[in-house]
């Protein structure tokens, strides 16, 4: 029995929804469906009744459900007590989207330098598309990054079935800029940005696909200037280069003090997810005990 396939249950089991448990997986819905056939398969019974009303546990589901649960808890404990007894050594390469090394690098670095005294780790800081491309090239040993849902990373001709993916943290978005670039009462739409030039993560990221889209709903497109630097970013958009769309841990303070002015536009703040993953077929338990760790620090 094979502890995804519980895992995946346990997901659609608390969420009501394979929709919303391949969200949080970042996995394809037809995966979602498949591990959960698996499993129907292997214990030769049907686990969730799906009709108009949604997606609930059958009788024998609910019985499983504990279970599941209790094998997970353990299958983790497990992972970490062996951890905490044969000290791992040698180096872990982690790739790191930039504004996750901006917010929680050295919290991160300082807490698994603690756990892992014995492990050198060699960290990368890059865009998400890169970081995936050099996790399944072997080139990785752990991401944190970019990921809403795996359709976005479908989006990058990206085939996530060799990883194992898990969702991390989520942040607002908020549109800044200096108070010396533009006057935010004069501002009251996406249309009424076009006139500034809009400065970017780099293309074919989230975040720039996300701006495409909105700006393609107005009369004209904006100047875009790229930079995969979260600091280079904000430091442009301080000294009125440019309007921005950046995380709101990030601006949170330049706000506070009066350096930067949230523009608002009508929209809801758009969240900006991350998630961190790692290869199926690495079979150490380290990858996976950072990646534990890195979820519980990015809740504080």
């Amino acid at each position: 029995m094979r502890l995804r396939n519980l895992n995946t249950f346990v997901k659609v089991a608390r969420l009501g929804s394979f929709h919303a448990a391949a969200q949080q997986l970042h996995a394809t819905q037809p995966t979602i469906s498949s591990r959960i056939n698996a499993l129907e398969t292997e214990l030769g019974t049907q686990l969730f009744i799906r009709d108009k009303s949604g997606t609930r546990l059958s009788a024998r589901g609910m019985q499983l459900l504990p279970y599941a649960e209790k094998l997970l808890a353990i299958s983790q404990e497990m992972k970490q007590q062996i951890a905490e007894e044969n000290p791992q050594r040698g180096t872990l390469r982690i790739g790191i989207a930039d504004t996750l090394s901006y917010l929680w690098l050295s919290p991160l670095l300082k807490h698994w330098q603690s756990q892992h005294p014995l492990i050198s780790f060699e960290l990368i800081s890059d865009v998400t598309p890169t970081l995936i491309h050099q996790l399944q090239e072997c080139q990785l040993d752990l991401a944190l990054m970019v990921a809403d849902t795996a359709m976005n990373m479908q989006e990058n001709g990206v085939e996530l079935s060799d990883l194992v993916t898990e969702p991390l943290c989520s942040y607002p978005q908020c549109w800044v800029a200096s108070p010396d670039l533009l006057n935010v009462d004069e501002i009251s739409r996406i249309s009424d940005l076009v006139q500034y030039p809009v400065l970017s993560f780099p293309r074919n990221t989230r975040p720039w696909r996300y701006l495409q889209k909105v700006f393609s709903q107005a009369d004209d497109m904006p100047v875009f200037h790229t930079c995969s630097s979260v600091t280079s970013l904000l430091t442009l958009s301080l000294q009125g280069v440019g309007i921005a769309l950046l995380p709101e841990p990030i601006v949170r303070e330049s706000i506070e003090s009066g350096r930067l002015s949230e523009i608002q536009v009508g929209e809801k703040r758009p969240l900006l997810s991350f998630c961190c993953s790692w290869r199926l077929d690495d079979d150490r338990i380290v990858p996976g005990l950072l990646a534990e760790s890195a979820r519980q620090i990015m809740k504080t």
